[in-house]
């Protein structure tokens, strides 16, 4: 439930923003969009390892079963909206930060508590259910959002009460203490640097894809350019306070363990590649794809979540075998085929038309999942299997920020790349279509010039933009049936399905290179390595041994 609802309002958005009477896409109400998108994992990535290292010292199972409480309190919180417009956004982005916040404490220690529990022979098994629990989670909340999207706008964020309050009954009454607790302090410097440095930097790039002045982005924005240069350098910084820190809250020699070390990096690539997938698919299906095949764009959450399923099978299929095997065979060979799997499935969905036949769609999305599948839970045990007993907290939280992290920096990147490959040469293709339909040619050159973000986040929501672009003075001066073409389920995805794929180019290119320098990683992170216990993490050749 803690990673559904990182994505579950990805697919819903349509229907929560028609719920609250806000339209996202007026000028100044693009940042409750994004916060809406990025706020809750954003929280998840820089508390993530706080809450674990928080585990390690006062127990895993406290702060655990903690976190249920307050994800659950959340949940009822945001069900119980009592605004509209910007103050009813607001309520929802501030209860979703509060959700993160229990998000965080179950996320960081789940994957600890597992390690605690069962012996190296069998973590492959446990962990890879824990992992493909959570990384399937972001592909159910698609599935999840379409579906109570269409049922009410509130059942989005009803779905996580019973769950919640099941959940907290049990954990407080079946978890017990069973792992190696740590000792020492709170590292509070280093978690306030940490945290700055982390929330710059995320919000800096998440922001730089919002146009500024003449630019159709806001990398040339002075907030968006403090964000990220401030926002790298507290990061820097933390570094070396971590290095001089006795008991730090991010223990920066673990990284001297290869296993961990090229581990993390290769889970920041996968997860960077699969968070721009997901908004590529979406913004594929329910802005062009099913209006172009008659479908309502009202209904496009539902039948979005529906035909993603594919991607979720394959992944269900791959990640409990691949954990398994991991046990006796090491995580190597199948995290780094899983990667270059994914990789080839990047190039692929580039092969397909944008109009697709569907088979062709269902195979690729599938073998895609298959492939996060093979790489997901072998390359989590390995990480963990790494580390020393009395670290697993710190170490649990500081791959999940690495993942969490990456499904954040997902939104900027891909969004920036599309908005670049759409800046080439969607102007054009508005300007023809809308003189093609009797628009006087000064006003399709007006809307020519509109920045590319206002129609790939329409696209994104399953929106016809055209109306709000031209406002009904314009439409009113047209002929009927102009009109109403242009409104109509099909103009907008017809019109932006060309420069679509132009974007679609560099940012599936750029997923498939990532998926590649992240299964290099994954190789050379050596086999199948079990940490040997033993409190000397400054030595970690002779705390590891090779099974």
């Amino acid at each position: 439930m803690a990673t559904i609802n990182g994505s579950i309002v990805l697919i819903s958005l349509p229907a929560i923003f028609t719920g609250i009477k806000l339209n996202p896409l007026e000028p100044g109400n693009t940042s409750y969009l994004l916060w809406m998108l990025m706020g809750y994992i954003l929280v998840t990535a820089v508390l993530v390892v706080s809450f674990g290292r928080l585990g390690d010292i006062y127990g895993r199972v406290r702060i655990y079963n903690l976190g249920f409480v307050i994800f659950t309190l959340a949940a009822i919180a945001l069900f119980f909206d009592p605004f509209t417009s910007g103050a009813g956004a607001l309520w929802l982005i501030g209860w979703r930060v509060v959700q993160a916040v229990g998000g965080s404490m179950l996320f960081a220690n789940s994957t600890a508590i597992l390690t605690d529990a069962f012996p190296a022979n069998r973590r492959g098994m446990a962990l890879g259910i824990n992992q493909i629990a959570a990384i399937a989670g972001t592909f159910f909340g698609l599935i999840i959002g379409g579906v109570l999207a269409e049922i009410d706008w509130r059942a989005v964020f009803f779905v996580s009460v019973p769950f919640g309050v099941l959940g907290t009954i049990w954990s407080y009454k079946s978890l017990h203490e069973v792992g190696a607790r740590g000792t020492g302090k709170v590292d509070w410097p280093g978690n306030i640097v940490f945290g700055v440095g982390l929330t710059a930097l995320l919000a800096g790039i998440t922001y730089g894809i919002q146009p500024y002045g003449d630019s159709n982005t806001g990398w040339g924005n002075p907030w968006v350019l403090a964000g990220i240069i401030g926002g790298i350098i507290l990061l820097v910084f933390f570094v070396f306070l971590e290095l001089r820190v006795a008991e730090p809250m991010f223990n920066m020699r673990l990284f001297r363990i290869r296993a961990f070390a090229g581990g993390n990096l290769a889970a920041l690539l996968a997860s960077v590649g699969r968070g721009g997938l997901q908004f590529m698919l979406i913004i594929w299906l329910q802005g062009i794809w099913l209006p172009l095949h008659g479908y309502s764009y009202e209904s496009t959450p539902l039948w979005a979540g529906i035909y993603l399923l594919p991607l979720t099978i394959g992944f269900l299929v791959a990640g409990p075998i691949s954990g398994t095997l991991s046990d006796r065979f090491g995580a190597r060979l199948l995290s780094t085929t899983g990667l270059l799997l994914v990789a080839a499935t990047f190039i692929a969905l580039l092969l397909i038309p944008v109009d697709f036949q569907y088979w062709a769609f269902a195979i690729i999305t599938f073998l895609n999942g298959i492939g996060s599948g093979m790489f997901a839970a072998p390359n989590r045990t390995a990480i963990m299997n790494s580390v020393p007993a009395t670290q697993r907290g710190a170490a649990s939280g500081m791959s999940g920020t690495f993942q969490n992290a990456g499904n954040s920096l997902s939104i900027g990147i891909f969004f920036s790349l599309m908005i670049s490959g759409l800046a080439a040469t969607l102007p054009a293709a508005l300007r023809s279509g809308l003189t093609a339909h009797g628009v006087a040619a000064a006003t399709a050159n007006g809307v020519a010039a509109t920045p590319p973000v206002g129609s790939l986040f329409a696209a994104f929501l399953g929106y016809n933009p055209i109306q709000s672009l031209l406002g009904p003075k314009v439409l009113g001066t047209l002929n009927p049936a102009d009109a109403s073409a242009l409104t109509g389920k099909e103009f907008f995805p017809h019109l932006i399905a060309a420069p679509f794929h132009s974007g679609l180019i560099i940012v599936f290119v750029a997923a498939a290179i990532m998926s590649v320098v992240g299964a290099i990683a994954s190789l050379s992170s050596g086999g199948k390595y079990v940490h040997v216990d033993t409190t000397e993490i400054e030595q970690p050749a002779a705390a590891l041994s090779k099974a």
